[in-house]
């Protein structure tokens, strides 16, 4: 087949590739539509990619002229194997949006609208970007709340009754959907959780008695929530929500969730108080099973990178050592699974060693081959902080382990004097 030279003005400056959608944005320069999406929403830039000028998301304007020139090139050169580019949709506009809002608003037309709502979100990141200023936010968070709170109602009546139940309606779960798939804004999740942690409970009571589905959504939401809350929102979330998110690590619902309550977890252990309501949550013991299962290389990160903030504090290392796997398995994991990952069970090793090694605390440390995984880490490649603080736990206990048989003569001569 003869190859076919495509015009320059017909490529995408990012992509390199034929534009499908070509889009204009305020500078002047056109690109494919998914790919200036991706630029801006995905890798959350701000500027232009030729000019470097700022611009919004948003203004994202269809170059028609230049679609109907690039279709018919592709007519005209169909006999080399060019495919003609469809039509695209076009995006939703804000009255659209507005309009389905208040029809939303009847109980009837409810879970139509919100279906709706959810296949505009999932078209392009301009339709969530129309959605969010049309204030979609603020009506599915309301709409969350309510539902929510009229399911709390019903469950405290039944209660006393012993029936089971769960505060879920179907939508309930269509809006948890939408307000994820919208991937808002950091001004708009600043004010979901707000100053009085309305949403906040409420998503907790999701995960407490939701569905698989509602409580997959409430755990994502709540990650993307704290990762632009400040100190003092992260400083009075509630034992409950704590208890719920350890649930779900332990469910082990999908790798998605399970990383999104790891993110959650390690998001909210800057301050101590909350270190010590995710051990008492019994984090730990949970955590160290999910190490034993896990194949995954960014899972095994993310729980030695919570172990390590946890065991930070007294009741976090109690509840390492407590674990008949504890110690065995931060060990084995040093150098199997990334640099990451060895830099912080070799943190973790450090804040046992230092802080709570009885004497059959440090003898469990040599017969589990501890002593010896660190002289291994001293002996290859790695960063210069990891062996600092592996040579430093050598050197603490080189009383016990030095003169070890427990120790090889390969890795004994990789000991710290």
């Amino acid at each position: 087949m003869e190859e076919v030279e495509i015009p320059s003005f017909f490529v995408c400056p990012i992509s390199l590739q034929l534009m499908k959608d070509p889009v204009t944005v305020p500078t002047g320069i056109t690109y494919d539509r998914e790919s200036i999406e991706k630029w801006l929403f995905s890798a959350k830039n701000g500027t232009c990619p030729v000019t470097k000028q700022e611009i919004s998301g948003c203004d994202l304007t269809p170059n028609h002229t230049l679609r109907r020139l690039i279709q018919s090139w592709c007519t005209l050169n169909a006999a080399h194997g060019i495919e003609r580019i469809p039509t695209p949709r076009p995006p939703v506009s804000k009255s659209q949006v507005a309009k389905l809002l208040r029809e939303a608003k009847s109980p009837d037309m409810r879970d139509k609208c919100l279906k709706r709502l959810r296949s505009i979100a999932a078209e392009n990141a301009t339709n969530r970007c129309c959605m969010e200023a049309a204030g979609a936010a603020d009506f599915l968070a309301t709409l969350v709340k309510n539902e929510t709170s009229a399911s709390s109602a019903l469950l405290d009546e039944t209660s006393s009754n012993c029936c089971s139940f769960e505060v879920t309606t179907r939508p309930l779960d269509e809006a948890l959907a939408v307000l994820y798939h919208l991937q808002l804004s950091e001004a708009s999740l600043r004010n979901l959780i707000g100053n009085d942690g309305v949403f906040v409970d409420s998503l907790t009571r999701i995960m407490q008695s939701g569905t698989c589905e509602s409580r997959a959504y409430a755990v994502k939401l709540l990650n993307s929530m704290f990762e632009v809350a400040d100190i003092i929102q992260l400083s009075s979330l509630r034992m409950e929500l704590f208890v719920e998110v350890v649930r779900l690590l332990r469910d082990q619902v999908s790798r998605k969730v399970t990383k999104s309550a790891l993110k959650l977890l390690i998001r909210a252990c800057p301050m101590s108080r909350n270190r010590v309501k995710v051990v008492d949550a019994s984090a730990v013991p949970v955590l160290i099973d999910l190490l034993l299962d896990s194949c995954d290389k960014r899972q095994s990160e993310l729980t030695l990178i919570l172990l390590d903030v946890l065991c930070q504090c007294a009741e976090g290392r109690a509840e390492l050592l407590k674990h008949g796997a504890g110690i065995a398995i931060v060990s084995k994991k040093i150098l199997r699974v990334s640099e990451t990952a060895s830099e912080r069970g070799v943190r973790i090793l450090l804040s046992i060693a230092k802080f709570s090694a009885t004497p059959s605390i440090v003898q469990e440390m040599l017969q589990v081959g501890v002593a010896a995984k660190l002289c291994l880490v001293l002996q290859v490649e790695g960063t210069s902080k990891t062996k600092e603080k592996a040579r430093e736990i050598l050197r603490l206990h080189a009383r016990t382990w030095k003169t070890s048989p427990c120790i090889r003569a390969e890795f004994l001569s990789s000991y710290p004097a």
